[in-house]
């Protein structure tokens, strides 16, 4: 299994889930039925978007307060869904690296955002992490 793939995966989804409203489980299958999933770990993938949708309100809040107080409206969905993702995975995935999952996500948003959205997410990612080692959060 590709963890980076089923990362970036499950940031896909996220997205999806962002406009369409349907539910963790519908979203994944639907993409199953559309793609090639070799090398998909689908087990990770439903742990992180459940996660984020049962833990939004907590990680949205996480987000706002390591952005300068940006508001979530204001954040492009591409750089909120790399953004959730890689808060849930700080806050409640103890198994991965904080590092990783902020590297991970400026690789995300370097692919996938506009051109110096990268920047913006890693110094969301970074002051978050800064608070928890600094038990400010």
């Amino acid at each position: 299994m590709n963890r980076r793939k089923s990362r970036e995966i499950a940031m896909k989804l996220l997205f999806e889930i962002s406009f369409n409203k349907n539910n963790c489980e519908e979203t994944i299958e639907n993409f199953k039925e559309e793609n090639d999933c070799k090398d998909i770990d689908f087990e990770y993938v439903t742990r992180i978007i459940n996660g984020v949708i049962d833990n939004k309100e907590a990680i949205d809040k996480k987000i706002e307060e390591s952005s300068n107080k940006w508001k979530i409206d204001r954040i492009s969905k591409t750089n909120l869904s790399i953004l959730r993702l890689a808060t849930y995975e700080i806050l409640y995935e103890n198994d991965i690296p904080t590092k990783v999952s902020a590297n991970e996500a400026v690789e995300l948003a370097k692919s996938y955002s506009e051109e110096k959205s990268w920047s913006f997410v890693n110094g969301v990612l970074g002051s978050l992490i800064n608070n928890i080692e600094n038990k400010t959060v």
